[in-house]
């Protein structure tokens, strides 16, 4: 790799990690008082997928560990943000979905941050970000592959 490629890769990679810091930050601050960025991101992903979810399937499709993910649905399912039941298929599986609770929660939280997006979108331009999102997810996907 050419060092202009070096030098391209590691300013893509600062950035992104620089915004992701600044992204968490500026959301965890607005979310609603004892919402944490993982439970909004997890109602957020159930609320749209509309269909149960086994804690395995929730943990690859957030890159997380199934015992990180176990703590973080532990802790949803004692606030009341989701339900987790037997899998009456197979009694070793648990299946997710989210509450109405959680629904509400999810909700509340997307009009809390609504503003900061707003203004978000507003800053850069929706046909900038259109143009943005396709590179991002290409390079998501990249970075989600088994690099072996």
């Amino acid at each position: 790799m050419a060092e202009s490629d070096v030098n391209l890769a590691i300013s893509l990679f600062s950035e992104i990690l620089t915004i992701d810091q600044l992204a968490r930050d500026r959301l965890s601050k607005a979310l609603p008082k004892g919402m944490e960025l993982s439970h909004f991101t997890l109602l957020n992903h159930l609320a749209h997928r509309g269909e149960e979810r086994t804690p395995a399937q929730l943990a690859r499709a957030f890159h997380l560990t199934r015992g990180a993910m176990t703590n973080t649905l532990n802790r949803m399912e004692r606030q009341g943000y989701i339900h987790v039941r037997p899998d009456w298929d197979d009694a070793r599986r648990k299946l997710v979905t989210i509450s109405p609770s959680g629904r509400a929660a999810r909700d509340a939280a997307v009009s809390a941050i609504s503003p900061l997006f707003d203004t978000t979108i507003k800053a850069l331009g929706s046909d900038r970000v259109r143009v943005t999102l396709p590179v991002l997810r290409e390079l998501r996907l990249r970075l989600g592959e088994d690099p072996a």
